[in-house]
């Protein structure tokens, strides 16, 4: 959620409306932003704000992007202010790498409010590769390499809503490293966002590519239905079929939840920007 910009003159009264609202910021953002921001990058973030108004979402989704677009049930959360759980399903808003969106549903860290669960307009396939992408909003640290402000979740699909299957989760808990990609592997919400519908728009297959690293072109975390695997309920015969005839739902739970060791002492958990699908039929 921050922006930096550099090499810019800003007139007097500028300055002013920005301390003024910085003040204000300072004063509320640590209740209402999903995923608070030190100081250090608070004034940037308004800088380039004042630049770069946020107009995403986007009035219609692209007709080409299969956007997971239903709420099913579950309970509302009460991460104050990001209660509004359309805003999983209106849009990928993707600020970059250094910046998280604010136009996201914010999960409960823990209890009825930790988990959503989204539907798609058809079913989602098994094709080779990655098949679905889930949206968060984490971004990297200013000033690091490796550090990035994250709220990982595990993610679970389903044919019928009653019966789910996940995929291998790699979790290294140690304090030091906890805000590293390298520390979690299987979760969403690890990679930030790059994809905005409207000032960032990308193709099907463009959202698909990878590029050099771990990141997606469009950044998110991808999945890939060959890697589901039996865990609780979850048999074989569940991941065959859903490998075999694709799914239809899927669940999003803050990781703190399945008691993982969260990266952050914030009260909320992850933050839902969105969910796509690759092929639907």
């Amino acid at each position: 959620m921050i922006w930096q910009i550099q090499g810019r003159d800003f007139s007097k009264i500028k300055w002013l409306t920005y301390f003024i609202y910085f003040c204000l910021t300072i004063l509320f953002s640590s209740c209402n932003d999903p995923k608070p921001n030190n100081l250090g990058v608070l004034l940037p973030l308004l800088v380039a704000g004042s630049n770069n108004p946020r107009t995403c979402p986007p009035n219609t989704i692209p007709p080409n992007i299969n956007l997971a677009k239903s709420i099913i049930g579950g309970t509302v959360s009460s991460v104050s202010g990001f209660t509004d759980r359309n805003k999983a399903i209106n849009g990928i808003c993707g600020e970059g790498e250094f910046a998280g969106s604010l136009d996201v549903y914010a999960l409960d860290k823990t209890g009825p409010g930790s988990s959503v669960t989204l539907s798609f307009e058809g079913t989602v396939k098994n094709v080779s590769g990655i098949d679905f992408i889930v949206f968060e909003n984490p971004f990297r640290n200013s000033g690091s390499t490796d550090r990035y402000a994250m709220d990982p979740a595990v993610v679970e699909v389903s044919r019928d809503n009653i019966n789910y299957c996940g995929f291998t989760l790699n979790h290294d808990p140690t304090p030091e490293t906890l805000n590293k990609l390298t520390s979690w592997s299987g979760f969403a919400g690890i990679h930030p966002v790059l994809y905005n519908m409207l000032t960032n728009p990308l193709t099907p297959d463009q959202l698909f590519s990878a590029t050099s690293g771990s990141f997606l072109l469009g950044g998110g975390d991808g999945f890939d239905l060959a890697n589901l695997t039996t865990s609780g309920a979850c048999n074989g015969a569940l991941v065959t079929n859903i490998q075999t005839n694709g799914f239809v739902y899927v669940k999003i739970t803050s990781a703190s939840e399945r008691g993982y060791t969260y990266p952050h002492e914030f009260n909320n958990g992850s933050d839902v920007d969105g969910v796509v699908a690759r092929k639907i039929e």
